[in-house]
């Protein structure tokens, strides 16, 4: 894997890349009368059913129920609707693969990239209902950036992993859908951390989204800085995906031909 030859090659399809990322949003919308404006009002939605159905439940062991499990939902949802929408990616465009050449890693990367987008607009409503539930804006917000660069380095390298194999073995998306499941009732997104035995903990810190809901959370919610080494694990953590994704897919890429 020649990493210059591989960078000269990312700036001259550069353009093809943001148009394959504007593609998947207006597609994404085609047929919707609310556009982009459903993905504030989904997670608005969400918010208000789990916050009646838990809220109940863990409403005293829990400040600002509601902007909590906002936080928490917002940033699963973009995990598992961008990693699943990569996983398909490549299969989704087999019949451009086969006519003419473009680099087959930017299809996975404009499936995450494209998700990303629409999660960072899901903050609008996000940052209401902080102001409506009386938390102010501060410097410390500022902070969000690291724990988001952190969830989109993750997809990327996970939605890589998965949309090689979904071309070799159909049965992935199956499995993918039960590990999702496990993500996101191991993330604390309408429950307390702090209610998770100790012994637990270790196998539980595995998902990937469990530090870095708590960072965002830290940010918004609590306005401190997140903690430095959270960060550095869930970073490591990211990279490590990032770089399996980008080794694995290169490794496997030339095999596509043979199966879509």
């Amino acid at each position: 894997m020649n990493f210059s030859t591989n960078l000269k090659n990312f700036w001259k399809y550069r353009e093809l890349l943001m148009e394959l990322i504007s593609k998947n949003i207006r597609l994404k919308y085609k047929n919707s009368i609310l556009g982009i404006l459903w993905s504030m009002l989904e997670p608005l939605l969400t918010m208000i059913v789990l916050t009646i159905v838990f809220g109940s439940i863990f409403k005293k062991n829990i400040e600002n129920f509601p902007v909590y499990v906002l936080i928490g939902r917002i940033t699963y949802t973009f995990f598992a609707q961008g990693t699943k929408e990569s996983m398909e990616a490549v299969l989704r465009n087999k019949q451009l693969i086969k006519k003419i050449y473009v680099p087959k890693y930017f299809f996975p990367v404009a499936a995450v990239c494209s998700t990303f987008i629409t999660f960072v607009i899901s903050f609008i409503p996000l940052i209401i209902v902080m102001l409506l539930t009386g938390i102010r804006l501060c410097w410390t917000n500022l902070f969000v950036i690291f724990p988001l660069i952190n969830v989109l380095i993750t997809a990327l390298g996970i939605g890589l992993i998965l949309s090689s194999i979904r071309v070799f073995f159909g049965d992935v998306k199956h499995l993918y859908s039960v590990a999702l499941l496990m993500v996101m009732y191991m993330t604390p997104i309408f429950y307390p951390a702090s209610i998770i035995e100790e012994k637990y903990l270790p196998f539980i810190k595995i998902n990937p989204l469990f530090n870095i809901v708590d960072m965002i959370r830290q940010s918004l919610m609590y306005q401190t800085i997140p903690n430095l080494h959270t960060y550095v694990v869930s970073l490591a953590y990211g990279l490590v995906c990032l770089v399996i994704g980008i080794v694995f897919f290169y490794k496997t890429q030339d095999k596509f031909i043979f199966h879509i």
